[in-house]
């Protein structure tokens, strides 16, 4: 049987700053890496890619997955822009929104991280905290760049909610993560529901149930595959894109 195609988001960038205009589209190699480590075998979904073009790539995928980045546009979950808000690429938006939509309708195979988690849930009609510092006045340090902090650095603990898909695929009640996010989930999409929260409240896991995988982690489980419960994440969103009629 061939491995499943997993789809994974591009982001934009410039290849320097010196050259701004050599915009170039591409996903770190953490990811790629954990789709192959998982059994999956990873394509790319560029930005620009509209219409039938869109469409097209979509049905030939057996799972998506949403990667990190900048902020999405506000006016997207009906609020205005806070100051904090930054690197918002309309195209990603669209590119993303679509596909959420699609694969939730469909019941394709869905992992949302860090900013994944953020569209999944603007996506479905939620909305978000634009900046957790400013809106929360949370003491916990969510935002630990990996230019100051190893990617793989546990910054806080989250409680993953009973009965849950989360729950299935990490095994264990607390789980301790990475994290490198200044936004955060605010009100959950109608059908969504929460799956795991850090011990400030902030969100910190959504999903769909009666979904084959629907899954959104605001956390970086690429950088944590060796934990298994982090790999683990990845072994099941394969494995539910391989079991796709």
């Amino acid at each position: 049987m061939p491995k499943p195609l997993i789809g994974i988001t591009a982001e934009r960038w410039s290849s320097s700053a010196a050259s701004p205009s050599r915009n170039m589209q591409g996903a770190l190699a953490s990811y790629i890496d954990a789709v192959v480590g998982a059994g999956g075998l990873p394509v790319l979904i560029p930005l620009t890619l509209v219409g039938d073009d869109l469409r097209e790539l979509y049905e030939r995928l057996d799972g998506v997955l949403l990667t990190g980045g900048g902020d999405i546009e506000p006016s997207l979950f009906n609020a205005v822009k806070h100051p904090k808000t930054r690197e918002i690429d309309p195209d990603r938006d669209r590119v993303e929104v679509d596909l959420t939509r699609r694969a939730t309708a469909g019941h394709k195979p869905l992992f949302g991280i860090c900013r994944g988690i953020q569209v999944f849930n603007v996506a479905l009609g939620g909305t978000l905290v634009q900046d957790i510092p400013d809106e929360l006045g949370s003491d916990i340090g969510h935002m630990c760049p990996s230019s100051k902090y190893p990617p793989n650095y546990h910054a806080h603990s989250v409680k993953v909610e009973e009965e849950t898909l989360l729950a299935r695929c990490l095994g264990r009640p607390i789980a301790h993560v990475n994290s490198r996010h200044h936004q955060a989930v605010k009100d959950v999409a109608p059908g969504l529901e929460i799956a795991a929260r850090a011990p400030d409240g902030v969100i910190e896991a959504i999903e769909l149930p009666d979904h084959p995988f629907a899954l959104g982690v605001q956390w970086h489980p690429e950088n944590l595959q060796a934990q298994p419960e982090m790999k683990a994440l990845f072994v099941k969103f394969v494995e539910a894109a391989w079991k796709r009629e």
